[in-house]
């Protein structure tokens, strides 16, 4: 009842989907480090490069349970693809994750979770405000998706996908947040930087005091600038590396 499935999936998938599956479970074992994970709830979804396959956590893992060798792979629609696979997956956070794929093939990642700072800011009628330099990346491309209940309902996925349209960063009202990532280093910081700025948001709301508001400029130009210090490549890029090092050194065992 309370064992896991042990699998070792090393030898027996691509080069490509085995290196996919070790990065998004180093992904789900940051959520754990930074406190970002809210029991078995939530998903991080990475499309496996230049297939239609997905990789998605199974239901009933907690986030310091995930593996490389545990992660589900399922097609576009949901099915489970995978041979002899002892697990299930979640249909309310496929429902998410597949709108996103599909409307947004050039974004490998996907990531949502209900941490309660983005919850708070996604249920305010203005929604993420200019307050920090973390709300300006977030600003730069952002959307919102008002809340429906249980992501069950199949007809969603059609508002979830027009509701993102090109934006990386999404509030879902009364919900949570989503990202988008051309890469999973890519998703994950985005996320970072969307909590950090509803972090800082409930911190200023609470404090009284009246806000200073980042100039509309600043944000309108904000990735030119963060091209220049990131020298071309993505935040992803750039942090993803320290990022799995990190992991690595905390649960030596992920990456089986």
């Amino acid at each position: 009842m309370y064992d896991i499935p042990t699998l070792n999936l090393k030898n027996q998938v691509s080069k490509t989907e085995w290196h996919t599956r070790v990065e998004l479970a180093a992904a789900y074992r940051l959520l754990v480090m930074h406190g970002w994970d809210d029991l078995i709830h939530t998903h991080i979804s990475a499309r496996i490069p230049d297939t239609e396959e997905l990789l998605i956590n199974a239901f009933g893992l907690a986030f310091e349970e995930v593996t490389a060798s545990n992660l589900v792979k399922i097609d576009i629609e949901g099915n489970i693809i995978q041979d002899d696979c002892p697990f299930d997956i979640n249909p309310a956070g496929f429902t998410i994750h597949s709108a996103v794929h599909i409307a947004r093939p050039e974004a490998q990642c996907a990531l949502h979770l209900h941490h309660p700072d983005a919850i708070a800011v996604a249920s305010t009628e203005k929604g993420l405000r200019p307050y920090s330099q973390y709300s300006a990346f977030a600003l730069a491309s952002m959307s919102y998706h008002r809340y429906e209940g249980l992501a069950v309902n199949h007809d969603e996925i059609q508002r979830l996908q027009t509701d993102l349209g090109s934006a990386n960063f999404m509030l879902l009202r009364n919900h949570g947040a989503l990202t988008m990532g051309v890469t999973i280093g890519d998703a994950f910081m985005h996320m970072y930087d969307l909590l950090r700025a509803c972090e800082v948001q409930v911190k200023m709301q609470q404090s009284g005091d009246t806000p200073i508001e980042v100039d509309p400029n600043i944000i309108a130009s904000i990735k030119a600038q963060a091209d220049i210090v990131h020298t071309g490549q993505t935040g992803g890029q750039k942090a993803w590396p320290a990022m799995m090092r990190r992991v690595k050194r905390q649960y030596p065992n992920f990456d089986i």
